[in-house]
């Protein structure tokens, strides 16, 4: 078990590496090679076009005056106000940085509350000492006796932590409370002020039904022409492009490396750049590079042609779902939240997401396969998450090197070097975990793109839904009841059965080291690595002596991308459940905590003002999800606490904290009910407001020519479309309606000259049948 030593080496250990990183970056931030780096988004915004920008026209910045403002980066990411924030980088950046703050806000006043109260309560006491003077194994360190270890059975003492935790979740309670109304008034605000964008007039209509006499695209259209007359616009049928978007990508490839050659060769005109044809060009024929790859290219070129003609030719390419677009906002909101026919599992819409948040190849999958989908996923999640167990317990060996001396003696000499013990018990155990957790994210991401979820915002939100309870699962429970058998483990040999539980209830404040380890490493370290950005610098600097040709290929090669909701939200929750389960337990984790909440808002806010470029913008959606895990971290600590005391002989105290969980489960079904429909729904109030201000404002905005193309597959988007009308055809054809094939229908009684996915009002139409 790490000690008090140990956990001193390692908090200066991580304490060091946070300053070496954040000193390199401040030197590294000044450089004007590195700009790109640490700046992109700004170049990305068209505010800087020059690395000298500043006046340095140097490789290295020899202007000594500017390493005197070396940490003038912290107060300037504090600097900026949230609603110039959120109009710099979007809501869901402003909103995510709001988790920190809710951090901060929590476990500030509990840690004061923790220290003055339950500290001094436990470390008055001697039973942790007393119970080795009477010859029982328990391995224990001086940090635990500052927990409720160190309380004897049957206390009194136990009624001040009862007292603190319903301190603790009341206060909890009421900043989420204000939290949750901040955000959902936030998210209205954003909603009522946004400017102009295709998904707010448009839903994804999924589970066409099949018809003999009409195309995909005219039963679309035909559907909403009656259902939804006033309001339906046009509309843009889903095609499976994913080999098509196979073959595009893998032409881009080559245009990359013919890209490459060709730089090549211009900087050593003397030698023509050459590469094998074999695998991997480690073996076969050696050819001309920049011949192959233009051959390739035209080779490619002529196979794009032939199979996207064969791609929107072949009515088979299209799947039984559409983008249906409606004049209005009020129109979308009224198709998006309501049932559209009479069998509740066909004609399913919900709100498109934006054009940027399409996650085309999902469309392609049949909407029948779904349900299958989920289910393989979520038994693969679960074989994933318990076969997890096994690097997890590795883990905790490390971490508990008594158990292991007791029964392997012979490795005691290696062990008991001076400096080997406490590197490995204080630095190892944090580090092997985060090595581990490196490759699960994209694992779940894979396995929540199988589910077939159509957007990229649901798929990291669905994807931070399975890596927290991964986290929740094996690096939370797994690690207390995998440690407590390392730790414990000679304690278990000797006892009875029925001592066991109770062994078990005064060790899991003891895994209180380990997590404190795992904070400095991952929290604190990994932090500081963040703004560091070293594994970007490298790649952007590779890509720029190497890939870069155009300013095309710059952008997108110092592109950084998103934050990473999938990733990093659910590790934040991580840390609210130790805070909350230790705040009673074992108070001394809790300035870790607040250590690294406050180190990541700042660090977080400098890399959205300065790098990274939200991919999408969901206006918060995700914040109903990160209250409700913090829910879950308050609801679990509530019942390990009732746990642990029922081993302590403090049965009596169980009634008063049965009430505990309840009022907490009431709270959020209330926030729930309250705050969360301003996150699923749109008001039609607010929709209304914002289509008159817009009528008011732009009395001849030509939205059909806006929303004509914004669903268009992107694969299809760089050609001249025949089949696609221009906004002046359009517009000549607002009096023709294109109607059924099936005689028996007679709303639409004039025959269809055009295929196109646009049509009149069907009463404008039926009156100009009249005249």
């Amino acid at each position: 078990m790490a000690t008090l030593g140990d956990i001193g080496f390692a908090a200066a250990v991580n304490i060091i590496s946070v300053v070496v990183f954040l000193v390199a970056f401040a030197f590294l931030r000044l450089q004007p090679t590195f700009d790109m780096v640490y700046f992109p988004k700004w170049y990305l915004k068209g505010v800087r076009i020059s690395p000298n920008h500043s006046g340095v026209k140097k490789f290295v910045n020899l202007e000594w005056r500017s390493y005197l403002r070396i940490l003038e980066w912290v107060p300037a990411a504090l600097k900026m106000p949230e609603p110039e924030l959120i109009e710099h980088a979007g809501l869901d950046s402003a909103v995510y940085l709001r988790i920190y703050l809710i951090g901060l806000k929590i476990f500030i006043p509990i840690t004061f509350l923790a220290f003055a109260v339950l500290v001094p309560v436990n470390w008055t006491n001697k039973t942790l000492e007393l119970s080795r003077d009477n010859g029982t194994k328990l391995v224990y360190s001086d940090i635990d006796k500052l927990s409720i270890s160190n309380i004897p059975e049957g206390s009194q003492r136990f009624f001040a932590h009862l007292v603190m935790a319903y301190v603790f979740t009341f206060w909890t309670c009421y900043v989420l409370l204000k939290e949750y109304e901040i955000v959902a008034s936030m998210r209205l605000q954003f909603l009522e002020t946004e400017k102009r964008r295709p998904d707010q007039f448009t839903v994804l209509v999924r589970n066409v039904p099949p018809d003999p006499d009409e195309s995909v695209s005219e039963l679309v259209e035909h559907f909403f022409l009656v259902n939804h007359s006033d309001h339906y616009l046009t509309h843009q049928v889903v095609y499976n492009a994913n080999e098509l978007q196979k073959l595009v990508k893998k032409k881009k490839s080559k245009q990359n490396w013919l890209a490459y050659n060709e730089l090549r060769y211009e900087k050593n005109p003397t030698k023509r750049p050459t590469k094998k044809t074999g695998f991997l060009g480690l073996s076969g024929e050696k050819v001309d590079a920049i011949d192959f790859y233009r051959e390739e290219i035209e080779r490619l070129s002529k196979e794009e042609t032939i199979l996207r003609e064969k791609t929107k030719g072949n009515p088979k390419s299209i799947m039984p779902a559409a983008f249906v677009s409606f004049r209005t906002r009020w129109g979308a909101a009224v198709c998006a939240q309501t049932q559209q026919c009479r069998n509740p599992t066909i004609w399913l819409t919900e709100w498109a997401p934006e054009p940027r948040d399409v996650y085309w190849e999902n469309l392609a999958i049949p909407f029948v396969l779904l349900t299958l989908r989920k289910l393989i996923a979520a038994v693969a999640f679960f074989f994933l998450t318990f076969f997890f167990m096994i690097p997890i317990a590795f883990v905790q060996s490390l971490a508990n090197l008594e158990g292991i001396e007791k029964i392997a003696p012979f490795l005691r000499p290696l062990i008991d070097i001076k400096f080997i013990k406490p590197f490995i018990q204080g630095l190892l155990p944090g580090i092997a975990l985060k090595i581990f957790l490196i490759l699960l994210p994209t694992i779940l991401m894979m396995l929540s793109k199988f589910e077939g979820l159509v957007s990229i915002s649901a798929l990291e939100r669905r994807s931070a839904s399975k890596y927290y309870i991964f986290l929740l699962v094996n690096v939370f429970l797994g690690s207390i009841i995998a440690g407590t058998a390392f730790q414990q483990l000679d304690s278990f040999i000797h006892q009875s059965a029925n001592e066991i539980p109770k062994t078990i209830g005064v060790s899991i404040p003891m895994k209180a080291t380990f997590f404190i380890t795992y904070i400095m490493v991952d929290g604190w370290s990994g932090i500081a690595g963040e703004i560091m950005r070293l594994k970007p610098l490298i790649i952007f600097k590779l890509k720029d002596m190497f890939l870069v040709k155009t300013e095309k290929d710059r952008e997108e090669a110092m592109d950084p991308g998103s934050i990473g909701f999938d990733t990093s939200e659910p590790q934040i929750q991580l840390y609210f459940l130790l805070g909350l389960v230790y705040a009673v337990v074992t108070p001394f984790l809790l300035p870790f905590i607040i250590v690294f909440f406050a180190m990541a808002y700042i660090v977080y806010r400098h890399q959205i003002i300065n790098v990274y470029n939200q991919e999408y913008e969901s206006r918060g959606a995700f914040w109903p999800d990160v209250h409700g895990r913090i829910i879950t971290a308050l609801v679990i600590s509530q019942l390990l606490l009732m746990g642990l005391l029922s081993t302590k002989g403090a049965a009596q105290s169980t009634p008063f904290l049965v009430v505990l969980p309840v009022l907490t489960i009431w709270f959020h079904w209330f926030c729930k009910n309250r705050y969360e429909p301003a996150f699923k729904r749109y008001p039609l109030q607010e929709a209304l407001r914002q289509d008159t201000r817009e009528r008011t404002k732009e009395p001849n905005l030509d939205l059909k020519g806006y929303l004509l193309n914004a669903y268009i597959h992107p694969v299809f988007k760089d050609e001249d479309d025949d089949d696609s009308l221009s906004a002046e055809n359009e517009k000549e054809l607002e009096t023709i309606l294109v109607p059924t094939k099936r005689q028996s229908r007679r709303n639409t009684p004039v025959p269809s000259k055009y295929n196109g996915s646009s049509s009149p009002s069907l009463a404008d139409a039926v009156l100009d049948q009249q005249l």
